[in-house]
């Protein structure tokens, strides 16, 4: 593996507490009595700046060229109290199974899935039936997995290829669908249906030519409109399958839509797009926006958040994209960072209270060029030193993220 010198020049600056912000890394700060406290870190949001405040804390040294751009964490993370609440989100994520027990489990039902996925396109391209049967078992059994421990699906949904981009995002967008409901407090009964329709919810594309599907230069006119046609070749299919769910088929039929009404096929507005259809709409868009493509980067978590909340509440319900957000974490599972340290490592688990302090399963150190003993270490535990610098895409460190990941978790 390359060495990457990411260590940054260490000048610094003396500023006040009125000039701090959000985004800063401090080396020091100093109370009105001038005692030095020597703490580095990240300011990740206003309520840290308000509690230094509230510790009188007057001037502080920072590292004006460590500055990162600072989300919306207080918008995001702040409780809601909004009195148009759609549903009562549930805080209960508590675990029947620990990660590692569940992982080798989500890992062969991940592959099967995937699979199923292969299996059912072909039959499409053949004119054969939808395995209905089989459909709803993988289905209902990602949802079982998500109940025993959620992080385990999460993580697989993470591990993306760049030649297999229309299976791995139906399967995507159905694990983050059931993540999702389950934070919302749905019925089991209901997530298992959501689930499923979020797995066939791009079902029709598989009928799109190949050479408008994987276009690397902007569609024309037409173009637009032929791909826009999968929703309704996807219903045409699910009509012929007379078991699919209600839920089911309106998550594919709504999926495209957006509450100003720009959205397609029907243009639909605000409440006449179902709480599935607004739930599965930011979904999709953010597991597009995450997903590594041939014709198209991908981005960081944090920042298709950005783009989600930017588009709020013009294009996607601004309530459930908050409460997606909370549900997944700034730093959601599965996500590869580097830490201050120069170590890179995998986020295993939120951390709910301190949300930028989650767990991290180290395993590399950039500054030693070398692997290190896998160990997962609590952020938010003050005898780790570490924060979290920036996250990465494992091309940067010329990683096989896959191959390690099922060495490290799986095998």
């Amino acid at each position: 593996m390359p060495n990457k010198n990411n260590d940054i020049t260490q000048d610094t600056q003396s500023i006040t507490i009125d000039q701090l912000k959000a985004g800063m890394y401090v080396k020091s700060f100093s109370d009105a009595e001038n005692n030095t406290i020597k703490s580095e870190g990240y300011i990740s949001c206003q309520e840290s700046i308000t509690q230094l405040r509230k510790a009188n804390i007057t001037t502080l040294v920072i590292v004006p060229n460590r500055q990162k751009q600072a989300v919306n964490l207080d918008k995001v993370f702040s409780e809601i109290k909004s009195t148009k609440a759609i549903i009562k989100a549930s805080p209960n994520r508590v675990s029947t199974i620990s990660l590692d027990g569940e992982l080798k489990k989500a890992g062969k039902l991940y592959k099967n899935a995937k699979s199923l996925q292969s299996k059912i396109l072909e039959q499409i391209k053949q004119e054969k039936s939808l395995p209905a049967d089989d459909i709803q078992s993988t289905t209902d059994s990602m949802v079982d997995s998500i109940f025993r421990n959620q992080d385990a699906l999460t993580c697989m949904s993470r591990l993306q290829t760049k030649d297999s981009y229309l299976i791995e995002h139906s399967l995507n967008v159905s694990i983050l669908t059931s993540v999702f409901a389950k934070h919302l407090g749905f019925d089991k009964r209901i997530i298992q249906e959501l689930t499923l329709g979020a797995f066939l919810h791009d079902i029709g594309k598989v009928l799109i030519p190949k050479e408008i599907l994987n276009k690397r230069t902007a569609l024309t006119q037409k173009e637009h409109k032929i791909m826009h046609s999968h929703v309704a070749l996807g219903l045409k299919l699910l009509e012929e399958t007379p078991s699919i769910s209600h839920i089911a088929i309106q998550m594919v039929k709504e999926h495209h839509e957006r509450l100003d009404g720009t959205g397609y096929p029907k243009q639909l507005k605000g409440k006449e797009i179902s709480i599935y259809g607004r739930m599965i709409a930011i979904i999709d868009s953010y597991d597009a926006m995450t997903c590594e493509r041939p014709y198209k980067k991908s981005v960081h978590p944090i920042n298709a958040f950005k783009a989600l909340i930017s588009e709020s509440p013009a294009l996607y319900d601004e309530e459930l994209v908050e409460k997606f957000i909370q549900c997944l974490g700034v730093y959601p599972v599965g996500t590869l960072v580097k830490l201050n340290s120069g170590k890179l490592g995998l986020i295993s688990k939120l951390n709910k209270k301190k949300p930028l302090h989650p767990y991290v399963r180290v395993f590399y150190n950039t500054r030693m060029n070398q692997a290190i003993p896998i160990k997962e270490i609590n952020l938010s535990e003050s005898k780790y030193k570490d924060q979290i610098d920036c996250c990465i895409k494992p091309e940067e460190f010329n990683i096989n993220l896959l191959g390690f990941f099922k060495a490290a978790f799986i095998d």
